[in-house]
This record gives structure tokens, C-alpha cells and sequence, in this order.
């Protein structure tokens, strides 16, 4: 991974600027929803044009969940207004809308963008969080709807130069977002924990955002300054931890939860993770990780510590209260056709960094007891 630049809170403005001015670039594209006005970084991009003569071309032309069209957009009024750089503000839609565009700015035209392979071009990008979820400043993905499907677009070339990280952005979230995306980032940090692609390094970060985010849970919910900054950087964490491995089975079962019902991205993983992860220490003997069975069951087991459970059941468990706990629902009488539909619409290839790989009977056991047990 290259090596990213991490401004801080209110000096991190300062060192923003100078940061920005340093390129000699005189027009930047600013991608983000029109509620960033509204907020600390809003007011620092309103005046910077005065203070350094950058101008800044707004684009907030993208949904809550982002399709290759609005990216084009997004493209198109980059070129059109002379853009030399770009900076995403917002959480994942802002940041993987701003990927698309840095990726597909400089393509030519013919193929479509998104079919090209992506090639560095020497336009900047930072990123500035204004959520504690996603992780996406600090990643190579971009998750975009092509043609009605969630696609993703990946290189080195899309993870941000610089980002500011300011927990103040986080203070005027509705409730509804700051615990969706706190959750995003617990399962980021579980997933990579025990993706077939983990690392040393990987499982370290893990560790950490875990912990982090168990230990100031509540006091970020309940308007803690501090709690939000040390959730603040679990979720970066978190998303380092991803950048290594990527996601697993929690979040290719969590699409079709948010696409079918609605359900908020981080809450739709939240509901999946717990059941993949009884759905796994019930059958660790089909252990697809090259490191071998003995290896995921110590896997397991330490993940159930870090969770303060004695089994990966019992941390199950508590993983699949959480979420009404915090006051989050699900739809109720799913019918057996719809179960069957969600488990058909899992894309595969998603599923391979598991450890054990559900076949369509095991995606339909997880979700029949995401929604039975709620039922109850």
C-alpha cells in the first residue's frame, strides 16, 4: 500500500491547505452532498478559494448508492470545468464516486470507462471522512451500480494521497448513520480478521479497531468527543485492515439486504456476520483457508476473545443482538421465496476469501436464521 499523508482535527485544516497549495494546481473538483455546507470542512473549502486563488468546482451529482452514470457525470463536469485535481468529502458514496472520476478522467472515449484498465494519471485525490464506517478513504475500492449490479473498481492508483480526519464532521450525523457505519467498520475489522487473505499485519489492525470500537461504542452514540475520535480512526483502521485482505461473505450477503429492502449498508452486514460466523463454527471442517482447519479454529477462538466471549458461538451470540440493541430492525414474514431469491443473488466470486464457502443451501440457512430469530 502506498504510503498516505494524515491530517488531524482543527490544526489538520492548516496543514490541508498548504498541503493543497503545494500541488500548484488552480482548480479543484470537490465531491460531496450539499449537507457538507454546513460543516467545518464546508466552510474551509467556501473560503479557500480567497485565501489561495484555487477555485473549487462542486460535483454532488451521485445517490446513496452510486451508479457508473453519475460517475460519467461527474467526469464529464470534471473535464468541462478544467479540474486538476479532486477531493472527496462524505462518506462511501462521495469517496467511491471520487475514485470513478479520478480513475476514468483522463480514459479515452469509446469503450466505456469502467471496462478500461485503470492507469495512473497523476490526478490528486484526498479524502476527507465525514462518517466512521466505510473505510474507504484509505482503500483501493470503489463500489459502483453498473448496469444494476454492484461492480467494483480496484487499483493501488484509487487509495487517497492525503486525508484530514475530523470527528467534528461526525457530531450532526443522524443516529441512523453514525451506528450503521460504526457497525461497517466492526465488520470490516471481523471479516479481515478472518479473511483467507490475512496477514500478520492485517490481523494487527484488526485487533486494534476491534477494541477500539467495543470500548467507545457507547460513549460515541451518547455525543463523547473523545469516544468519536478514537471511532474516527477504528474505522481508518478497520479500513486498512481491508485494503489488505478485502471483504468476505458478510458483505457479499449484505448487498442483497440493502438492494432488496433497503436496509442501511453497515446495518445489512451487522445482521450477516453473526450468522457466518455460526454458519463457520459449526462447519470448520470445510475449511477452504490453505493454513488448514487447526488454523481457523484458533482463528476463531481468538476472534471470540477479542469479542469477550469464551466460544465463536457465544460471540455469535452477542454479535446478533447488537444490532437491537442499538435500536435497529429488520422486515419481518421474509418468505421462503424471498430467502431462496437472496441466496440465488449472492454473486460467488465474493464469497472465495471465506474461510468456509457457503453453497446455495448454506446461504439460505444464514439467511433463514438472520430473520427467524427476529421473528420470534
Amino acid at each position: 500500500m502506498k504510503e498516505q499523508i494524515v491530517f488531524r482535527g482543527e490544526n489538520g485544516y492548516k496543514e490541508l491547505e498548504r498541503y493543497i497549495a503545494s500541488f500548484g494546481r488552480k482548480r479543484l473538483m470537490l465531491v460531496c452532498g450539499r449537507s457538507l455546507s454546513r460543516t467545518r470542512a464546508g466552510e474551509f473549502f467556501r473560503e479557500l478559494p480567497e485565501r489561495t486563488g484555487i477555485e473549487i468546482v462542486q460535483f454532488s451529482g451521485f445517490s446513496p448508492n452510486p451508479s457508473y452514470e453519475e460517475a460519467c457525470a461527474g467526469v464529464e463536469e470534471y473535464r468541462r470545468a478544467g479540474c486538476q485535481g479532486i477531493v472527496a468529502a462524505g462518506g462511501g458514496s462521495a469517496m467511491d464516486t471520487a475514485k470513478c472520476i479520478k480513475a476514468f478522467a483522463e480514459m479515452p472515449d469509446g469503450e466505456e470507462w469502467i471496462l478500461q484498465p485503470i492507469a495512473e494519471n497523476g490526478i490528486p485525490l484526498i479524502a476527507i471522512p465525514t462518517t466512521a464506517g466505510t473505510g474507504s478513504e484509505v482503500t483501493r475500492y470503489a463500489v459502483v451500480y453498473y448496469n444494476g449490479k454492484k461492480f467494483s473498481v480496484t487499483d493501488e492508483t484509487l487509495i487517497p494521497q492525503a486525508v484530514l480526519l475530523d470527528h467534528e464532521l461526525l457530531s450532526g450525523l443522524p443516529d441512523i448513520h453514525k451506528k450503521s457505519a460504526m457497525l461497517d467498520a466492526l465488520c470490516h475489522a471481523i471479516e479481515s480478521f478472518w479473511s483467507v487473505r490475512s496477514t500478520q499485519e492485517s490481523k494487527e489492525l484488526s485487533r486494534k479497531a476491534i477494541s477500539i470500537i467495543l470500548a467507545d461504542m457507547k460513549g460515541y452514540l451518547e455525543g463523547d468527543q473523545g469516544c468519536a475520535e478514537r471511532i474516527l480512526d477504528a474505522a481508518y483502521i478497520a479500513g486498512q485492515a481491508i485494503n489488505i485482505t478485502a471483504t468476505t461473505a458478510g458483505h457479499a450477503m449484505s448487498y442483497e439486504l440493502t438492494g432488496k429492502y433497503g436496509l442501511p449498508h453497515g446495518h445489512a452486514a451487522a445482521v450477516c456476520v453473526p450468522e457466518i460466523l455460526r454458519y463457520m463454527a459449526e462447519g470448520q471442517g470445510k475449511c477452504t483457508d490453505s493454513r488448514g482447519e487447526a488454523y481457523l479454529r484458533d482463528t476463531l477462538a481468538e476472534l471470540a476473545a477479542l469479542l469477550g466471549r469464551k466460544d465463536p458461538l457465544e460471540a455469535a451470540a452477542m454479535l446478533r443482538d447488537l444490532p437491537g440493541s442499538l435500536g435497529l430492525s429488520l422486515p419481518e414474514g421474509i418468505t421462503d421465496e424471498e430467502i431462496s431469491s437472496l441466496a440465488g443473488s449472492v454473486d460467488p466470486g465474493r464469497l472465495e476469501r471465506n474461510p468456509v464457502l457457503p453453497d446455495e443451501e448454506g446461504l439460505e440457512l444464514i439467511y433463514r436464521r438472520i430473520f427467524e430469530r427476529r421473528e420470534k
